[in-house]
């Protein structure tokens, strides 16, 4: 269904060393750097046949998290839940909701972690509990 996800980066240097930290943690590499017509700077990480990119706004305006906007990430164990968020909270992120963790959901128990990063977008890790 999607092709990519791309947030906006008001400091695109310390967006990549957020993003290099926590999509690290799932095997992710290192992005490739794409400059847009418009001199805008871009990062896009590619792994496991999907695409995160970072961007400078190329509006010009201030990059914003989305209200009510969550970007999930998968994960293959609960300690890879954890490291995820442990990475983001060390490189500029912040904790929120619930401490990392099991949870029992309405589609079934799942290990959760929620961060922001340093531009306000909200990003979960989960694994589902199978």
């Amino acid at each position: 269904m999607f092709n990519h996800i791309m947030v906006g980066a008001s400091d695109i240097e310390r967006a990549k060393r957020f993003y290099d930290a926590v999509l690290g943690t799932l095997g992710a590499g290192e992005p490739l750097r794409n400059e847009a017509p418009t001199g805008h700077v871009r990062y896009f990480y590619r792994h496991d046949g999907n695409t995160f990119g970072i961007s400078e706004p190329i509006n010009g305006e201030a990059a914003c998290g989305a209200n009510g906007g969550t970007i999930g990430f998968k994960c293959s164990s609960p300690e890879q839940v954890k490291a995820f968020h442990d990475a983001g909270i060390a490189n500029g992120g912040t904790s929120i909701e619930d401490a990392p963790g099991l949870r029992e959901t309405s589609m079934g128990p799942m290990h959760l972690a929620y961060v922001r990063d340093p531009d306000g977008n909200k990003l979960c890790a989960i694994h589902r509990v199978k």
